[in-house]
């Protein structure tokens, strides 16, 4: 099972220091990342986001693409091609918990002026290295799905104080 878990930091590189230590941890095997993406909010106010495409999406949209070749037969492999591929797509991103566009946007609206966020989606994690990684930053927990012990854990890793 998947668990999303969105953090704000108050710095623009934060999330994406952040974001490299969460991928040089998967690396190692201590964590298994399905998808990040960082929202910075420069002090202008402009908006941007970085979302990586996750191995797993790839993985989906390929084999839906394979699928649509099949189902489409020898009369239509071109639309069955691309139907099975964007079918693919999103199976896989649903599968692994999407990240809700709007969703993304609120957080973006909501981030202070030279700011930024990391949505990551997480499975298969090992707790103690992943905290571990984590301590050396300093963030606010915005939402997880993480159980409750889980979610105070990780607030208590970067020092966040919130409710």
């Amino acid at each position: 099972m998947s668990n999303l878990i969105v953090l704000s930091f108050d710095s623009p590189d934060e999330a994406q220091q952040v974001k490299d230590s969460l991928r040089q941890l998967a690396k190692q095997g201590g964590i298994s990342l399905n998808d990040t993406a960082v929202v910075v909010k420069d002090e202008d106010g402009s908006i941007h986001v970085d979302n990586q495409v996750s191995h797993g999406t790839m993985v989906s949209t390929g084999v839906g693409a394979l699928l649509g070749v099949l189902l489409g037969g020898f009369l239509f492999p071109i639309g069955g091609l691309l139907l099975g591929a964007a079918g693919g797509a999103l199976v896989g991103r649903l599968a692994d918990l999407g990240v809700d566009g709007k969703f993304v946007k609120d957080v973006a609206d909501s981030l202070q002026p030279g700011s930024s966020a990391l949505f990551v989606l997480v499975r298969d994690t090992d707790p103690t290295a992943a905290l571990a990684t984590l301590r050396q930053y300093k963030g606010t927990v915005l939402q997880t799905t993480l159980s409750s012990e889980a979610e105070a854990n990780l607030k208590d890793a970067l020092g966040d104080k919130s409710s």
